[in-house]
């Protein structure tokens, strides 16, 4: 094993310039993927007539094509229609689509999950479907969507390897140029940017946990 090259401070320079990319991609899709994933699954629950249907169109659709695919057309398939994406911007569109869909799910679940009788006395006390929507079942619903919500983003930290198909330079590609050159720094190269994922996957996990009980307490 090439360890000499796998340490070089030109390889560690270049995995950390990918690192910086991949977590650019991640946080972006991250935060959008939340947003329309919030709004998706509201409109599927209310069942507002139209707009959850779409909304319905929509997950499924996209639940059920793989991610590659998506990632392909975002970046070839809209550069052939006249629509020609950035590298990055291509995968953080990619990644959202895709996600959104996923996270969609999950916050419908996790109003469904909230007890009819609180609805029904939310409705009682006055509040307007709107407000008992915002004020009784949202905010109950975030705390027990935490642990998909965040297995969810770290499956998503882990697809922005995928983008490696497009030439993101992200931690991967950047591994790649690597060992193509140096073959025998293949195996050390790839179990340090496995460690790399670990870490902040694991670190994921942990401030999932850390929320859990404290939300809970």
């Amino acid at each position: 094993m090439d360890l000499q090259h796998t340490f070089a401070p030109a390889t560690l320079r270049s995995l950390m310039e990918g690192l910086l990319v991949t977590l650019e991609v991640a946080a972006s899709a991250i935060v959008l993927s939340f947003v329309f994933g919030i709004i998706l699954g509201i409109l599927r629950y209310t069942k507002l007539p139209v707009l959850s249907q779409l909304a319905v169109l929509y997950i499924e659709v996209m639940r059920n094509l793989p991610l590659l695919l998506i990632i392909f057309f975002g970046y070839f398939g809209l550069r052939d229609m006249g629509v020609e994406l950035p590298v990055t911007m291509a995968a953080i569109a990619g990644l959202t689509v895709f996600t959104s869909a996923l996270i969609a799910e999950i916050v419908r679940s996790g109003l469904n999950s909230v007890e009819k009788g609180q609805i029904e006395a939310a409705r009682a006390q006055g509040f307007t479907y709107v407000q008992t929507l915002w004020y009784i079942i949202l905010p109950q619903a975030l705390k027990r969507m935490i642990p998909p919500l965040v297995s969810q983003f770290i499956t998503l930290v882990k697809d922005t390897s995928l983008a490696v198909v497009i030439s993101l330079e992200e931690i991967m590609h950047n591994a790649q140029i690597v060992y193509n050159k140096y073959v025998n720094a293949t195996i050390p190269l790839l179990l340090l940017v496995a460690f790399i994922y670990f870490t902040i996957n694991y670190s994921l996990s942990r401030v999932s946990r850390y929320l859990e009980k404290r939300l809970a307490g």
